[in-house]
């Protein structure tokens, strides 16, 4: 049968990666509101304790957890205190990410690196420090913050672009190594929404006009409208969902 409750996660704690403002506090908000125990991620401790108590201020139950998520030694110890402190992490959202523009051929190598390092490396780290404790549990749901750069290009983008081809692959496969242990892998690829990363683009008039021209709901996606997405993935409603991306894109993917 299902009712609101096959949506709810009382109790449960969720471990949200680079959450300390964009889409990661969006999904933190939206998992804490469903009424999971959410911990909140970032480097810089001070923006990450500024995102916490917003939070708490609207009655939600957050902690912060600094760490590097490309850091396997300082990952592995966030975990196990997490574990110790607040309890057995039932869902992990992997969506630290970065990016940066350039023409391919004048690409820095040294951000390519950075790119690579932090939208795809960091997943397999954290995911396998998170994983690890789940398969001996039996259970548990990962998500893993796609993008819909992960089916189309864009000038200027090919890291990134290559990137997040990287993690709807490595979502399938973490999908079906962790399947048979109880554990449920799907990706969430948001379209193009205001965020601390794209305000280039908003603010680009030219930019703005072809998007909302191309995008079939006709208008940029706000980072509120991912909440629901990341509450089904991360609920029993979606226990039968595994290697899925999700795309919540106003339609992008849909059109030429």
């Amino acid at each position: 049968m299902i009712d609101a409750s096959t949506f709810r996660l009382d109790g449960r704690v969720a471990l949200v990666t680079g959450s300390s403002a964009g889409i990661g506090l969006a999904l933190a908000r939206a998992l804490a509101q469903a009424g999971a125990r959410v911990v909140l991620n970032g480097r810089d401790a001070g923006k990450l304790a500024a995102a916490a108590a917003t939070l708490r201020g609207e009655g939600l139950t957050v902690r912060e957890q600094a760490f590097d998520v490309c850091d396997a030694a300082a990952v592995e110890a966030a975990v196990a205190a997490i574990e110790a402190g607040v309890g057995p992490i039932d869902i992990l959202f992997n969506n630290a990410g970065t990016t940066q523009r350039a023409p391919f051929h004048e690409f820095p190598q040294e951000a390519w690196q950075r790119i690579l390092r932090t939208n795809v490396d960091s997943m397999i780290i954290v995911g396998q420090a998170v994983a690890r404790r789940m398969v001996a549990r039996g259970r548990g749901r990962i998500v893993n913050i796609a993008s819909v750069q992960s089916e189309l290009g864009r000038p200027g983008i090919a890291p990134y672009a290559a990137s997040k081809g990287a993690v709807k692959m490595l979502t399938k496969g973490m999908a079906i190594d962790l399947g048979p242990h109880g554990i449920n892998v799907n990706g969430l690829g948001p379209g193009y929404f205001k965020t601390e990363l794209t305000a280039p683009l908003v603010a680009d008039a030219r930019f703005s006009e072809w998007l909302i021209g191309r995008t079939p709901s006709r208008r940029w996606g706000e980072v509120e409208d991912l909440a629901a997405a990341a509450v089904f993935l991360a609920s029993d409603a979606a226990r039968f969902v595994n290697g899925h991306i999700l795309y919540v894109d106003g339609g992008v993917t849909a059109t030429l």
